[in-house]
C-alpha cells in the first residue's frame, strides 16, 4: 500500500491534493502507513459495497467473463483474470458506466 500511495503521490500535479476513497481493509488504514502529504485517505463506511465502484467492476468481470467456469490450475485462473481485465480496459466507456451512480446525479 505504501508503494501504491507513493506512485499516486508522484502523479499528483504540483500544488494539487488527491483524495483517495478506499474501503476499510486493514492495510489501507494501518497506523504504520506513511501517507504522502499531497494525499488524504477517505475511508468508506463499513459494509457499503454500493459506495465502492471497484466492487461493481469485480461484479462486472464475474458476470461477463469469470463466472460458471472450472479452472484447471492457479495459472489458468490468473490467465482468465488477466484476459478479462484486459478486455475491460479496452472498453473505457464500459468502465465509466460501471462507476456511475444514477442516484448521485439526481437533483
Amino acid at each position: 500500500m505504501a508503494l501504491h500511495l507513493a506512485e499516486i503521490s508522484s502523479t499528483v500535479a504540483p500544488g494539487a491534493h488527491a483524495v483517495l476513497l478506499l474501503d476499510q481493509a486493514g492495510w489501507h488504514l494501518s497506523d504504520k502507513l506513511d501517507i504522502p502529504a499531497n494525499i488524504t485517505l477517505m475511508p468508506l463506511p463499513p459494509k457499503c459495497p454500493e459506495l465502492n465502484p471497484v466492487e461493481n467492476v469485480w461484479q462486472y468481470l464475474r458476470d461477463n467473463w469469470l463466472s460458471n467456469r472450472v479452472f484447471r490450475s492457479y495459472d489458468d485462473i490468473v490467465d482468465h483474470c488477466c484476459h478479462a481485465w484486459n478486455k475491460l480496459v479496452a472498453q473505457p466507456w464500459t468502465i465509466m458506466s460501471i462507476g456511475l451512480r444514477d442516484w448521485a446525479h439526481q437533483s
